[in-house]
């Protein structure tokens, strides 16, 4: 993979991480068009850059997210201490799901990904599901986030781990479902993206720091990691803001949409024959 393949692979998942389309199935298709040969780097580039897209949201929402709670008076303890930390704990509890199922099914998960068949069917299936998203969990009114509530968010992102899923739609109709309005639950999917995506990213580069092999292959190619993270982080900062006022007006059928037309496409093609690599 050369400089200009990992900033067009860097574009898209800052384009596509936040949004409901899956940016691990974009990216894995963008790489077979480019003709990204996959390797031991490949595969780890792919996580490691989501960290610089989920940097943005830190970013955005710096006030927010250093924030503490009030802790009521007369409170002491252990719950003093969950109410001062109350933001961080029920981050906590939606990333525990994710990260049981990523470590129990961690050569399962790692075997689709770059099965193209797979993003394809994932694509069709959640757009159709995108199409009624709006009118199942139609919320007038904004539930508190609750620990439960946080808990069964986090077992809706585990189903993201099939490519072309998308872990945003997940978790986004998980806050839904759980009585969140669209906005509140797709804040609360960034923000959860972060201890996710931070430990998915970490796992990675320990796993290559650990092996002599994949040690070098990383340090030969840092400067092309490094020029990816930059380039997912101010990608994804365009992403959000635009984002959370689309989703917000609009909905999610437009994703939807989206997401049937490309998986359409992209399985005509394999049904057909045709190969998405554009060089061998």
């Amino acid at each position: 993979m050369d400089t200009l393949q990992s900033i067009i692979i860097a574009i898209v998942e800052g384009l596509t991480e936040f949004l409901p389309v899956s940016s691990t199935g974009h990216m894995i298709i963008t790489e077979n068009i480019l003709g990204v040969k996959p390797d031991a780097f490949v595969n780890a580039y792919t996580v490691i850059i989501q960290f610089g897209a989920i940097l943005s949201v830190v970013c955005l929402y710096w006030k927010r997210f250093f924030r503490l709670g009030n802790v009521e008076e007369g409170v002491t303890g252990v719950k003093a201490f969950l109410q001062k930390y109350d933001f961080y704990w029920k981050l906590l509890v939606a990333f525990i799901p994710a990260a049981v199922i990523g470590l129990a099914l961690g050569d399962f998960i790692e075997g689709l990904l770059g099965n193209v068949w797979v993003v394809a069917v994932m694509l069709v299936l959640v757009g159709v599901l995108l199409l009624f998203v709006d009118r199942i969990f139609n919320n007038k009114t904004d539930a508190p986030l609750t620990e439960r509530r946080a808990f069964v968010v986090g077992i809706f992102q585990c189903i993201a781990m099939i490519p072309g899923t998308s872990r945003s739609f997940a978790t986004i109709a998980g806050g839904m479902q759980q009585g969140l309005t669209r906005k509140t639950a797709a804040e609360f999917s960034f923000f959860l993206a972060v201890p996710t995506m931070a430990a998915a990213s970490g796992y990675e580069l320990l796993k290559m720091m650990m092996d002599d092999t994949t040690r070098t292959l990383l340090a030969d190619n840092m400067g092309v990691l490094l020029v990816g993270c930059v380039v997912a982080f101010i990608v994804a900062l365009l992403a959000i803001k635009f984002f959370i006022s689309f989703l917000t007006k609009y909905g999610f059928k437009a994703f939807g949409w989206y997401r049937i037309i490309v998986g359409g496409i992209i399985i005509i093609m394999l049904a057909s024959g045709m190969s998405l690599q554009m060089v061998d």
